[in-house]
């Protein structure tokens, strides 16, 4: 009979990004890939100076973002018609299976966010959407 395998405490230095499915950019912090997760995920995101992801979401994961700098506008719901607006120090919850589209209206500081998930495996849960990107929403 073969010992179980001991869990044990993992850090994960910072190191290498990734550019996601939905074309944003990510630090991966803790994950089933990274640490053996097993029920979350943890990662930072940047979007860059006028940068915006594809439309999508996450297929049974709920997901949760803190605005660490700048400001991010997101379009959300079916055929993304509702919008809000998030600034550094805001919370986000997004709820599993919610079309979004996150996108950084500034043309000079890019918009930096820890995101959370209940998918532990980074981008296996990301589903691209065929649906028009609404632009930029007025203030």
């Amino acid at each position: 009979m073969q010992p179980e395998s001991e869990e044990t405490c993992v850090v994960i230095s910072a190191g290498e990004s990734y550019r996601g499915k939905q074309a944003l950019q990510y630090f991966a912090g803790v994950s089933a890939e990274s640490a053996g997760a097993r029920g979350l995920c943890l990662h930072t995101v940047t979007i860059a100076p006028l940068g915006r992801a594809r439309p999508h979401l996450h297929r049974h994961h709920e997901s949760a973002v803190y605005v660490l700098s700048g400001e991010a506008g997101m379009w959300f719901g079916e055929g993304l018609r509702r919008h809000a607006w998030l600034r550094a120090g805001d919370f986000l919850y997004i709820p599993a299976n919610m079309p979004h589209l996150p996108y950084n209206p500034s043309d000079s500081a890019p918009c930096v966010g820890v995101v959370a998930r209940t998918d532990p495996n980074e981008q296996e849960s990301v589903t691209l959407l065929d649906v028009p990107d609404p632009g930029i929403a007025p203030r």
